[in-house]
């Protein structure tokens, strides 16, 4: 799981102007494993996060539930 959140972090950081304020939470694993990884940057940075209709957002996504099969979790990522 904390491997999982500084891949996050550090995808996030590559990605906005203002790196300090990448922040990730996690929720507790629910029932059925899924853990909930909450990403939030600046403002400022929203746009680049998410990219123009969504693709960054859901490339972002895919990288984690990637690298979350590897490791038999499953991941949802909400940013914002």
């Amino acid at each position: 799981e904390r491997h999982m959140q500084e891949l996050l972090i550090a995808v996030a950081r590559g990605l906005v102007e203002d790196k300090d304020a990448v922040q990730v939470t996690v929720d507790p694993a629910r029932e059925d494993g899924t853990v909930v990884y909450h990403l939030t940057v600046a403002e400022g940075d929203m746009g680049r996060v998410i990219g123009k209709q969504g693709r960054i957002a859901k490339a972002i996504r895919v990288v984690m539930r990637a690298a979350a099969v590897r490791q038999n979790e499953k991941v949802v990522v909400e940013i914002g």
